[in-house]
């Protein structure tokens, strides 16, 4: 799969779920990101998601129980990766780079990205 797409799709997803959910959503990821950022090596990382767990803090922010905001999180994964699934069955990615590369030999510094949905 094309990482960018993936990228695309996933940022695409998570700004159609409620309003609940993508808060939920952002909060634990971004504390994941925040631990990950910190770790040096990957047993590190896991230490520090042991002992600064993002969903007990989203437990205390968002004023669930650590087991409801797991599987609420749980949840709000699925949704995201099966419509991610569908739409990514329904896209084409055509790679024009040589063809662009071709046209502007003179200036290297543009881009083109085309999307049609």
């Amino acid at each position: 799969m094309n990482d960018k797409l993936m990228e695309f799709l996933l940022r695409d997803e998570v700004s159609k779920l409620t309003d609940e959910k993508r808060k939920v959503y952002k909060f634990i990821v971004k504390e994941e990101d925040l631990l990950a950022e910190k770790a040096e090596t990957a047993d590190q990382l896991l230490q520090l998601l042991t002992k600064h767990s993002p969903y007990r803090l989203a437990a205390r922010h968002f004023n669930m129980s650590v087991e409801e905001i797991t599987r609420f999180m749980q949840e709000i994964e699925a949704e995201i990766s099966e419509r991610m699934e569908v739409r990514y069955r329904k896209v084409k990615w055509i790679d024009y780079t040589k063809k662009v590369k071709q046209s502007n030999a003179r200036d290297s510094k543009k881009h083109l990205y085309l999307f049609i949905n």
